[in-house]
């Protein structure tokens, strides 16, 4: 029974490693961009934008309307034009008496009607204001896929991180261990003091506390990540601690330049003030007359819709030429001009914040290699330090307050430098992202 018991757990192990899958950073990215929400509703802002472009281009062509009206009454006007339009009017409605008390009378109209726009100066500045609108959600959401697939990667590393933490927290452990029975046993020799038992202990409780809490960090860490990309919860995946930053080095004028030819969110700037200056033209001609054409065929019937007791139509043109509107058209197209100003104004603003943001990018992963290889220098440093001591401790010539300051300083050294691998990576990322080319990179 208990045989089997042990083997059901096995295999219950098993399949749990099986279904854990080994998640890359690439993997993890491409997913994002296919199971983001906030990706996905870009996307569909792209196609509403696309949607409102077709429906400014369809103000060029003509408006065919079918209409069937019916209608009744005893009014003497009216009367009078259904009869009219029935070709049903006779000598006997020409007698006073039936002009002025006509009897209750039906007309069933049926219109078709073509309105056909020959000169409107607002359709092309209001299509062109719509493309430039949907242009610019098409930027939006690439710009929403380097946010995307940025957070990803930091989130990526920060599960790599919690990962190496862990396994650091679990190293940790292992020397507190280590260190107690060291005291435990000299204490039981007669050579060593209780005192350094206890403060072992102590030691160990706290590296065990530190324990908990990485492994809850790395929990939602994974977790953080898992939401992000669309990841199903049913099903756990891995991340590997081994580094991946496979980033080539870029020198400072080269990302300045990528990031003003390439960023997104400054092309959307750029876009903003194309679609102001068709702001500006649109102002500019409600100045202008506009001239449409027009054609109608009705049909009438006093008795059935659609029917033909009589049939007219009628063609023409309409020239359209507003002369005063109360400075109206004047206030509007000052406030089409102020706002081109802003947009050219936040453009530039946008465009020295993208320098700024490039040399800073470069200057902090510079430092970030310098931290990353002082670190590592530290964690030799305290390694031999603590074998060095504990070497002294087992001779009696080190107290165990000594060797437990230096074992932390080790442990700090282990967390510090997952830290800057951390850093150092996420660095690296930072360069590509401010240059604009960091799902390109990512995704070769």
């Amino acid at each position: 029974m208990k045989a089997g018991y042990l083997l059901a757990t096995l295999l219950l192990l098993l399949v749990g490693k099986v279904e854990a899958q080994t998640l890359t950073v690439k993997d993890a990215i491409s997913r994002a961009l296919e199971k983001n929400h906030l990706v996905r509703a870009a996307g569909h802002e792209v196609t509403a934008a696309r949607q409102m472009s077709i429906i400014a281009n369809s103000r060029y062509y003509p408006v065919i309307s079918l209409e069937e009206t019916l209608a009744a009454s005893n009014a003497p006007t009216q009367t009078f034009m259904m009869k009219l339009d029935q070709a049903r009017f006779s000598q006997d409605d020409f007698k006073i008496n039936n002009l002025n008390h006509p009897s209750t009378w039906q007309d069933f109209k049926t219109t078709l009607q073509l309105q056909q726009p020959l000169y409107v100066p607002s359709l092309s500045p209001l299509a062109r204001i719509a493309a430039k609108e949907a242009e610019k959600s098409e930027l939006g959401l690439e710009s929403a896929r380097q946010d995307t697939a940025f957070q990803v990667f930091s989130l990526y590393l920060e599960a790599r991180k919690s990962e190496a933490q862990l396994k650091a927290a679990d190293k940790a452990v292992a020397d507190a261990l280590e260190n107690m029975r060291l005291a435990t046993v000299r204490t039981a020799a007669g050579v060593g003091l209780r005192s350094d038992e206890l403060r072992a202990r102590t030691h160990l409780s706290m590296v065990e506390q530190q324990l908990f809490t990485a492994r809850n960090n790395l929990t939602l860490a994974k977790l953080r990540l898992a939401i992000t990309i669309g990841w199903p919860e049913d099903k756990g995946f891995e991340v590997p601690t081994e580094s991946e930053n496979t980033f080539a080095k870029l020198l400072s004028d080269d990302t300045t330049k990528l990031a003003l030819e390439t960023r997104a969110d400054l092309k959307q700037y750029q876009t903003e003030i194309e679609k102001s200056e068709a702001a500006v033209k649109l102002a500019n001609s409600e100045y202008l007359p506009s001239l449409a054409a027009f054609a109608s065929y009705q049909l009438n019937s006093k008795d059935a819709p659609f029917g033909i007791d009589n049939d007219a139509w009628i063609a023409g043109a309409t020239l359209k030429w507003r002369l005063f509107d109360g400075f109206r058209r004047g206030a509007e197209r000052s406030r089409a001009v102020a706002a081109r100003s802003a947009a050219r104004e936040m453009f530039d603003n946008k465009a020295n914040e993208v320098r700024y943001q490039s040399k800073e990018s470069l200057l902090r992963r510079e430092e970030a290699g310098k931290r990353l290889e002082v670190a590592r220098h530290a964690l030799v440093d305290a390694e031999e330090t603590v074998r060095l001591i504990t070497k002294r401790y087992e001779n009696s010539l080190a107290t165990m307050l000594e060797l437990l300051d230096a074992q932390t300083v080790l442990n700090q050294s282990r967390a510090n430098l997952v830290e800057m691998e951390t850093g150092y990576a996420l660095a690296g990322g930072r360069v590509y992202y401010s240059s604009g080319t960091f799902l390109k990179e990512m995704l070769k």
